[in-house]
């Protein structure tokens, strides 16, 4: 016959329940590695940018530090502090960190599809001549030999296997012609917003 009094016990089971308001382990282990990981983003950038981004310095200073370190180990243990001084910010200036590396990244992207139209410009300069004369039309105060001796060495470059010397003079040479493009154009804006604030 069963014992009637079996697990009855006097008590409600969930009792001696803990109620938990923390975060559990394995959350908190979640959140430590992410801002690990936006350490090391920020490790992974020039330095130029890491200190225009707004944040407490000592931060600051120790992403910068770590970027000098090459040890392994010690670059290791640098990331780590790298991480717990992220732990220490707040939402928001976390919020001003992850905002400026995704601008960043727009910015980045913009960039990449920059260079890749300059590399298709190089390739038609050396593919058609046309294309440095229509170029030489647009920009008068280029070296037009200096960009045929350019063009041809690029080509005899290429034919031969050669390290791309010119081929890459090419490259930094439109490269500063949209520079002075957009700047110029940005003169040109600003002059335009001038006279209109004048009337």
């Amino acid at each position: 016959m069963p014992n009637p009094n079996r697990g009855a016990c006097g008590f409600q089971s969930n009792e001696f329940e803990q109620e938990y308001d923390r975060p559990s382990k394995s959350q908190l282990k979640r959140e430590m590695t992410a801002l690990q990981k936006l350490g090391q983003e920020l490790i992974d950038q020039p330095r130029d940018r890491v200190k225009r981004v707004p944040m407490p310095e000592d931060v600051k200073d120790a992403i910068l530090e770590c970027q000098l370190i090459k040890d392994h180990e010690g670059r290791r243990r640098q990331l780590q502090y790298v991480g717990k001084k992220m732990r220490s910010l707040s939402e928001e200036e976390l919020a001003i960190i992850q905002r400026a590396m995704d601008s960043w990244k727009g910015l980045s992207k913009a960039d990449t599809s920059a260079m890749h139209a300059l590399e298709r410009h190089r390739e038609r300069l050396l593919k058609d001549d046309a294309a440095l004369t229509l170029l030489l039309q647009q920009h008068q105060e280029l070296d037009a030999q200096h960009l045929r001796t350019l063009i041809r060495n690029a080509r005899k470059e290429q034919a031969e296997n050669k390290p791309p010397k010119a081929y890459r003079e090419i490259f930094q040479i439109l490269k500063q012609l949209q520079t002075n493009t957009k700047s110029t154009g940005e003169d040109a804006q600003d002059d335009l917003n001038d006279d209109s604030e004048e009337e």
